[in-house]
């Protein structure tokens, strides 16, 4: 079974972490049809500013893909230029863990191997999803406290 991270904002990893659903845009309906269910997902965040305090880029949680399907329902948040986006190319997910500190990623860069530029790392999260090594995700994971 393949491993993906799948990229988005705190309010959508919020979205996924209560009703147990990831989406991605329309332009990614590719990527949707490589999923299979039995794979798993990383979920990522990207660094958010929230006046004075700066929330880092991070894994937050480790989920199991359990269905495929679409559906146009609002249910994520479209960032502003991604204008009214409704992420239709979904996939139901069971967790296996929600990490209670998530896990930073910029300390894991120089030991990814899917990251191939380190110096522009961030690059490597910006699409919907990314099949990622196995070796990846054991170093991901492992990174927890």
């Amino acid at each position: 079974m393949a491993i993906w991270i799948a990229s988005g904002n705190r309010q959508n990893w919020e979205v996924a972490k209560k009703h147990n659903i990831w989406g991605v845009p329309r332009r990614s309906k590719g990527l949707h049809s490589r999923v299979k269910p039995g794979d798993t997902i990383l979920m990522y965040v990207r660094s958010e500013t929230h006046g004075d305090i700066v929330l880092p880029s991070a894994i937050m949680g480790d989920f199991d893909v359990t269905e495929l399907f679409e559906e146009i329902q609002p249910l994520f948040y479209a960032p502003p230029q991604m204008g009214d986006e409704l992420f239709p190319y979904r996939f139901r997910l069971k967790p296996v863990k929600i990490f209670e500190e998530p896990v930073e990623i910029k300390p894991l860069i120089p030991e990814l191997g899917f990251v191939t530029n380190k110096t522009m790392w961030s690059g490597h999260f910006r699409q919907a999803m990314r099949e990622i090594p196995e070796e990846d995700y054991w170093k991901i994971v492992s990174a927890r406290r």
